[in-house]
């Protein structure tokens, strides 16, 4: 009799062990697993990640806080607003994704679009000939012109043509197309490019250049911003091709976004990039 109850414990317990075995193999769906899980921000999914140098106001610029609709820059404590940023919002609401900033120096954004790092880059750039070679861009957001910003009160604040530039220590932004156009002040002194604007400007400032060539925004930018400059609009100005004072999204070749970033501009209207252009200029930062 004890030995058939032996037998009977023993069945039992043989089937307590082999039911506990299979609940261990049985996986429960983990909470924290986004299988499945769409966990953008943007019901349509997605990022749309940009990069700009974020120093050439009034097209982009940083800050430190969000106001006047200035996005946070990834892995930066810094906020970036301007002209191109809100533009930015405008393609990523028409993509239906998350706009994502990223920070990089001018000659690094390239690379960083074909290493795809950014998505595109929206950051003041010129749609030149060269350029096209290695990316693709966009319809224009934004056509300006050349002019050359001084020091008030020297020789040069009542220029009427580049010409009267002659003999004059001049400079631009170092890989820009700002810089090419110098060749064209007969005996000019070319300078060494700079690599920011706000270099430009101390150095304007200090005496150590008489000039350097910008976009008219950049102009009108810096003389509201610092009463000690100001920029000359010529009579007779620099012999450009549009993409050379005209401003586009850089894309890498092929990429399908193409068709759409170029339908979402051409929803917004010339009147509202200028009201863009001008509330730029108004809310940039005085130290850019």
């Amino acid at each position: 009799m004890k030995r058939k109850w032996l037998v009977v414990m023993l069945i039992v317990m043989t089937a307590i062990l082999l039911a506990a075995c299979g609940t261990g193999d049985k996986k429960e769906p983990s909470s924290s697993s986004n299988e499945g899980v769409n966990t953008n921000n943007k019901e349509a999914g997605g990022q749309f990640r940009i990069g700009m140098e974020g120093g050439y106001a009034p097209f982009n610029w940083t800050q430190q806080d969000d106001a006047n609709g200035a996005i946070k820059i990834r892995d930066n404590s810094e906020y970036a607003g301007g002209y191109d940023v809100q533009m930015a919002k405008k393609i990523a609401e028409g993509l239906g994704k998350e706009l994502v900033v990223l920070k990089f120096e001018w000659d690094g954004l390239v690379p960083a679009l074909q290493s795809n790092k950014i998505d595109a880059i929206i950051a003041g750039m010129s749609p030149t000939e060269e350029r096209k070679k290695t990316i693709d861009f966009s319809e224009n957001y934004y056509t300006s012109d050349f002019v050359m910003v001084v020091k008030k009160g020297s020789k040069y604040e009542n220029a009427k043509s580049i010409q009267d530039f002659s003999g004059a220590k001049i400079t631009s932004q170092l890989n820009t197309t700002n810089y090419t156009v110098i060749d064209q002040i007969k005996g000019v002194k070319k300078q060494t490019a700079m690599d920011t604007f706000p270099a430009m400007r101390v150095a304007v400032e200090a005496g150590k250049i008489d000039g350097y060539v910008a976009e008219r925004p950049e102009g009108i930018s810096v003389a509201a911003a610092n009463d000690k400059l100001t920029y000359v609009k010529f009579e007779q100005g620099f012999d450009t091709d549009i993409a050379d004072t005209s401003i586009a999204v850089g894309l890498r070749k092929g990429d399908a976004n193409l068709e759409k970033i170029n339908e979402i501009l051409k929803g917004i209207s010339e009147d509202d990039r200028q009201k863009i252009m001008e509330e730029a200029i108004h809310q940039q930062p005085a130290a850019q």
